[in-house]
């Protein structure tokens, strides 16, 4: 009967960590710093999620899912999507690893997230599908410098930027 009870104990006190450590992908909490990794979803450029999670990319702006901009022709196109697009394929069905910074205003965690040690803000910015947010950060300003000059993403033709947008529409 000891036997019994027990294995009991074990195999109540052992399930619950099996199901909260599949779920749980916060790897690490302090007051100032935050790690995740696992799979998320894109909500826009510079936004993912996974579950109530949001994670806004920091230092960088990208065109809102509904935006619109001109390319070269003077023709207009779906830069948010195409931002928002760029992002789903770049991350694929790679997990993601986040370094949180801090939270904004609306609770989502503000992060530094890369796929394979590469930088998702960064690379956003350097193909030309978000800008250096500069009203927040100085961190990719030569990123988005060297995306206007080779003319990539957004920086093929005429667009309003993203925050003028946001307050405009």
């Amino acid at each position: 009967m000891k036997k019994l009870t027990y294995l009991f104990l074990v195999i109540i006190t052992l399930i619950p960590i099996k199901l909260f450590s599949e779920k749980f992908e916060i790897i690490k909490s302090t007051s100032s710093n935050l790690q995740y990794i696992g799979k998320v979803i894109v909500t826009d450029g510079d936004t993912i999620r996974k579950g109530n999670l949001k994670i806004r990319l920091h230092g960088i702006d990208a065109p809102e899912y509904k935006q619109k901009c001109k390319n070269s022709e003077g023709q207009f196109y779906a830069c948010g999507v195409n931002s928002s697009d760029f992002l789903k394929s770049f991350i694929n069905t790679n997990d993601v690893y986040c370094e949180g910074k801090n939270t904004d205003r609306y609770g989502r965690l503000i992060a530094i997230c890369f796929v394979n040690n590469i930088n998702l803000n960064s690379t956003m910015v350097e193909d030309g599908w978000a800008i250096a947010y500069r009203y927040y950060s100085k961190d990719y300003i030569a990123e988005e410098e060297r995306a206007k000059k080779n003319k990539r993403g957004i920086w093929q033709g005429v667009f309003e930027e993203p925050y003028i947008w946001r307050k405009n529409n």
